[in-house]
């Protein structure tokens, strides 16, 4: 009997996309789905990177260094001092999109068995790259009450053990929209100092802080040269998720230099996402003022819509573009096949992310969605219209305990 090994059978179902069979038989039914389940932006990709590929003289499509061009990793490293970042081309490792940049730090820095500690919720994939490294997932869990702040340092310290050998977190972060302020992340370099271990920062989603936040980047930290491994993607900040090209940034020369070896098992990384890097390298900081607003507009529209509905509970994410709900269901992702099966207001429905594929701790998240709040705010109103018809109507509808009272009192 042929067996698929034990990694294969561990590796779990992406938590954006358990529900997409669903929605495929959904739209096939005639329905239109508003996919709020997965982090693909509608704006526009912006024009000079396409235009960069239709000016390029290209001859033979060849391989790159295994790093990277050096013209991309020039422009890119000038990004980066641009954002107050210190970093140089020979810092740089570009990646097939910031999946590859994560597996590399992983494969790089954690042994098989090691540990990997990591504030949940977090970006459910995660779960999927310490599966393939062999490595485990400690979580710390962040409470929605608390608007899911970075758990006391103390959490982190009582889980630490001897096969402990890094903490990563994402900043801001993909699920929760939490902006780690940087007196958060300089403790958490200490505990890494203390106990010799990484720190992993996924940042991603730099650019889009609101209400006045910015984004700290681990590599400005004082002392952080040799804990911290920053990954990177041009996916979301660009809305070019298509392109594939991320990178690993770290002053640790030994980090480097074992992550460049694997990165020399995939040869190169993509030639054509990397003229798009350049292109994106080359635009202005003020590229982002109008995108920023834009999702800070939709930002406010999806919390004002979400906690009007009876029983809604969310805080306000400070960046990125997601947020975290807690609907009154007996389990969000019942809710969401039924959402996509059996409702329909107006011939429309929406795709959601159920928030258990978020914990990595049993039974965490069971009330709680995810919302990427990635369409034009008339679609998004749309969505969140048929969330609100949806939940009046749900068999699995939990009445809110103030709400137990007040029946009971009349």
């Amino acid at each position: 009997m042929l067996e698929i090994s034990q990694r294969g059978q561990a590796m779990p179902v992406s938590p954006f996309r358990k529900l997409a069979p669903y929605a495929e038989a959904a739209r096939l039914a005639g329905k239109k789905v508003y996919p709020l389940n997965i982090g693909q932006p509608d704006i526009q990709t912006p024009p000079q990177l396409l235009e960069a590929l239709r000016q390029a003289d290209i001859k033979v499509l060849g391989y790159s260094h295994g790093a990277g061009t050096e013209s991309y990793r020039r422009k890119l490293a000038a990004y980066y001092q641009q954002a107050g970042i210190p970093a140089t081309m020979d810092d740089i490792i570009v990646t097939t999109a910031g999946s590859e940049a994560i597996l590399f730090a992983l494969l790089t820095c954690l042994n098989p068995g090691d540990e990997l500690v990591v504030p949940e919720p977090f970006y459910g994939t995660y779960t999927a790259f310490a599966i393939a490294a062999g490595v485990s997932i400690v979580p710390i869990t962040a409470r929605i009450e608390d608007g899911f702040a970075l758990p006391p340092l103390a959490d982190f310290e009582r889980v630490l053990t001897p096969r402990t050998r890094a903490i990563l977190l994402c900043n801001p972060s993909n699920p929760t929209g939490y902006v780690y302020r940087r007196d958060e992340l300089q403790a958490l370099l200490g505990l890494c100092q203390q106990h010799g271990l990484y720190l992993l920062s996924d940042e991603a989603y730099r650019e889009f802080c609101y209400d006045g936040a910015t984004a700290t980047s681990a590599l400005t930290l004082p002392g952080g040269e040799q804990h911290v491994v920053v990954l990177d993607t041009i996916s979301k900040r660009y809305s070019a998720c298509g392109a594939r090209v991320g990178a690993l940034l770290t002053k640790n020369q030994a980090v480097y230099a074992a992550a460049f070896r694997f990165a020399q098992m995939r040869i190169s990384p993509p030639g054509l996402g990397m003229l798009l890097g350049e292109a994106a390298a080359e635009l202005p900081p003020s590229y982002f003022d109008e995108t920023k607003a834009e999702y800070q507009a939709r930002r406010d529209l999806t919390v004002r819509r979400l906690r009007a509905m009876p029983g809604v509970s969310c805080p306000v994410p400070g960046g990125a573009f997601y947020v975290m709900a807690r609907l009154p269901v007996d389990d969000a992702e019942a809710f969401g096949q039924w959402l996509l099966q059996e409702f329909s207001y107006q011939g429309q429905t929406l795709m959601l992310s159920p928030a258990n594929g978020f914990y990595q701790t049993p039974g965490l998240g069971r009330q709680e969605v995810r919302l990427a709040y990635v369409l034009n705010q008339a679609d998004l109103d749309a969505a969140l219209t048929c969330l609100a018809e949806a939940l009046q109507v749900y068999p699995g509808r939990v009445v809110p305990q103030e709400r137990v009272v007040e029946l009971e009192q009349a």
